[in-house]
């Protein structure tokens, strides 16, 4: 028996069309990211290079200093990547005509192997707003440095971070220290989130300051994070821990 459902036959011979399946908010985005791909054509010169086949990962695109301002391009070069809604939350400021609305959503993109970024933005209406975070998110994406940091363990997988690392927006500040294999993310949902989209397994997070704000410890994460690519190393330290920057090579 195949699965497709079959037209309803009424009473007056009229025959109802089958539905369609429902889509998810997740499948509906990457459903309009598809369309907005085969639509899109290349204005920026990072866009034509890539367009053309000159750059073909996004480890050279962000290696190539151009500017990253057009998110077709992250959709192109990553094509598994993934997205996180983390907030939606009201604003609402009152002026001369009376109290304006508007919504604030905070979103995460990653591929689950070295490559993450934040986007947040706010708007009159939920769904167009969803998608600017989204594609904010895509511009704002960074490589981080994935290895074996901790003094507990001498594994050759870079199961987490190669180093302690700390970050600040406000007043939340978050210091993320490398862990075994098996601890997991020791951390809140956001951290979960943005850690595994990132392709870290185990680490360890302390907070401090007003961490319940989650645009802000989204935001110090983040930071914390970009410092494991833009600290110096010392010589042969990549190769004691078992460094990889952005995604692994196999």
């Amino acid at each position: 028996m195949s699965g497709e459902r079959k037209p309803v036959e009424n009473k007056g011979g009229y025959k109802k069309p089958a539905r369609r399946p429902m889509l998810t908010p997740a499948q509906q985005r990457r459903k309009a990211s598809e369309e907005r791909i085969s639509n899109w054509t290349a204005k920026t010169e990072l866009g034509k290079k890539v367009v053309s086949g000159e750059i073909t990962t996004i480890e050279d695109a962000l290696k190539s200093g151009l500017p990253l301002r057009e998110p077709p391009i992250v959709d192109l070069l990553l094509p598994d990547i993934m997205e996180e809604v983390i907030d939606i939350h009201m604003v609402q400021r009152m002026s001369d005509s009376g109290r304006r609305v508007r919504f604030a959503v905070t979103t995460i993109v990653g591929n689950g192997d070295g490559v993450v970024g934040l986007g947040r933005v706010s708007g009159k209406l939920v769904r167009p707003t969803i998608t600017k975070a989204l594609d904010r998110a895509k511009l704002n994406v960074i490589e981080i440095r994935r290895g074996s940091g901790s003094w507990e363990c001498s594994t050759a997988v870079p199961n987490s971070l190669p180093f302690e690392v700390s970050g600040r927006t406000g007043s939340t500040r978050v210091k993320i220290k490398p862990a075994p294999p098996g601890v997991g993310l020791v951390t809140n949902q956001v951290g979960q989130i943005m850690l595994r989209l990132a392709g870290v397994e185990d680490a360890w997070s302390f907070t401090k300051g007003q961490t319940q704000t989650i645009y802000n410890f989204a935001s110090a994460m983040f930071k914390a994070l970009e410092k494991t690519s833009s600290t110096r190393l010392l010589p042969g330290q990549d190769e004691f821990h078992n460094m990889v920057k952005g995604v692994k090579q196999e």
